[in-house]
C-alpha cells in the first residue's frame, strides 16, 4: 500500500483529556528501555524528559547507532528500537515478536567544510560524489570552480573525513551518493566506501567534525543540527531541480518531505524517493521507533503507544526547534492507528 501525503491534509490531535484517559490506566511505575540511533539522541532526550513529566512513564534510551539498535530489538532485550535505516528482510525474519516501524522525524545531513575566508560553497550534482570518491582531489578543480563562480578556489588537496563507525548518517549521505554515482552503494559501513577516497575517519558526529576543524581543506558530513550547533561551515547541494538549497533552516528538509509518498505495507512506513527528493534539500533522511507486534507485558504495551500518540502529535512541535523536520501531519496519524491497533500483549496484567 502506498500512502500519499499530499491526498490527506486534515491532521487529527489527540486531545489532552483522551490522552489523559490513556496514561491514567498506566502505572507510574512502567520504565521502557530502548537503543539504537545516535542520529536522533538529541530529539529523544526531549521526547522522553517531557513524556516523564507528562504522563510518568520512565524511558531509557541509549545511543549505539542504528546496527546495535537493531541487534538488540532482535536479541528481545529492549522493549524498542531506533534506527535510521530500515532493518534488512533477513533481521526482520528474527524479530519473533513482529515489527511495527513508526518514523519519528526526519533530519538533513550538512557537507561540512574547512576553507577560511570562503563562506559559501556550492557543491553540483555531478561534484559532491566525485569528491567523497576521491575522482576530484584538489579545491580549485575546474568542475568545483564552474559551480561557484567569483570565489577563488585554493590550490589545495581535499581531505575527505567520513564516519570510522557503522552509522545511519551514513546510510543517509551514502543513500544519496549512491542516486547520483554508480561508485557508491548506500551502506551504513565505512568498509564499503570508495578505496580511491583515501578517507580519514572519525567516530560519531564529534569525530567527523574534529576533523573537518582540525585540517584545513577537509571536508565531511554531520548531522545538521550538530553543524548548526558548533558553527560549522556547510555547502549548499544542488537538487534534482537544479537549485542550490542549505540543510539550514529546517524548512529546506521538510520541503523534502511534506510531498512524499509513504509505504504503509505491513505497518512499516518507508518515504519513497528519499535518495533523491526534487524539492527541498537533497540529503535528507527519516528515522524510526522498531516496536514489537506482541508484548508479555501489558503496561508495557499500553506506555509503548501512549509515548507514540505523544511523540507523533505534541511532540513534532519539538522537531523544527531541534533542527528536525516534522513527519507529515497525514503519515503521522495513520502511524498511531498502526500501533493502536498493531500491537498486542501476550499477557494480562
Amino acid at each position: 500500500m502506498i500512502f500519499s501525503t499530499a491526498v490527506w491534509r486534515r491532521v487529527v490531535t489527540v486531545s489532552a483529556a483522551t490522552l489523559a484517559m490513556s496514561v491514567g490506566s498506566i502505572a507510574q511505575a512502567v520504565t521502557l528501555n530502548g537503543a539504537g540511533a545516535s542520529f536522533p539522541k538529541p530529539l529523544y532526550d526531549r521526547y522522553f524528559s517531557e513524556i516523564q513529566t507528562q504522563t510518568g512513564i520512565q524511558v531509557n534510551y541509549e545511543a549505539i547507532g542504528s546496527g546495535g539498535g537493531i541487534r538488540q530489538f532482535i536479541a528481545g532485550t529492549t522493549d524498542f528500537g531506533g534506527t535510521d535505516a530500515p532493518p534488512s528482510e533477513e533481521e526482520i525474519a528474527q524479530m519473533e515478536d513482529g515489527l511495527i516501524l513508526i518514523p519519528t522525524a526526519g533530519g538533513a545531513v550538512a557537507v561540512v567544510y574547512n576553507l577560511p575566508g570562503i563562506e559559501n560553497l556550492n557543491l553540483s550534482r555531478d561534484v559532491l560524489p566525485k569528491i567523497f570518491s576521491g575522482e576530484i582531489s584538489r579545491w580549485n578543480d575546474p568542475a568545483l570552480a564552474a559551480a561557484n563562480p567569483g570565489v577563488s578556489l585554493p590550490d589545495q588537496p581535499i581531505r575527505v573525513s567520513v564516519r570510522a563507525d557503522g552509522s545511519g548518517t551514513t546510510f543517509i549521505f551514502t543513500r544519496h551518493l549512491a542516486a547520483l554515482s554508480g561508485n557508491f552503494v548506500a551502506t551504513k559501513s565505512p568498509d564499503e566506501w570508495p578505496s580511491a577516497a583515501n578517507v580519514q575517519g572519525g567516530r560519531g558526529n564529534s569525530g567527523v567534525a574534529a576533523l573537518v576543524q582540525q585540517n584545513e581543506g577537509a571536508v565531511g558530513y554531520v548531522q545538521a543540527s550538530y553543524a548548526a550547533e558548533n558553527n560549522m561551515q556547510y555547502a549548499l547541494l544542488e537538487n534534482a531541480s537544479g537549485q542550490f538549497v542549505a540543510p539550514i533552516p529546517v524548512a529546506n528538509a521538510d520541503r523534502a518531505l511534506e510531498n512524499m509518498e509513504f509505504s504503509t505495507a505491513n505497518n512499516r512506513f518507508i518515504p519513497q524517493g528519499l535518495e533523491d527528493p526534487s524539492e527541498g534539500y537533497p540529503i535528507v533522511g527519516v528515522t524510526w521507533l522498531m516496536l514489537k507486534e506482541n508484548y508479555e507485558d501489558a503496561e508495557k504495551a499500553e506506555a509503548i503507544q501512549t509515548i507514540v500518540q505523544w511523540i507523533l502529535n505534541d511532540g513534532q512541535d519539538i522537531n523544527g526547534e531541534l533542527q528536525y523536520t516534522r513527519i507529515p501531519g497525514s503519515v503521522a496519524q495513520a502511524a498511531i492507528s498502526a500501533v493502536t491497533n498493531g500491537i498486542n500483549a501476550t499477557a494480562s496484567r
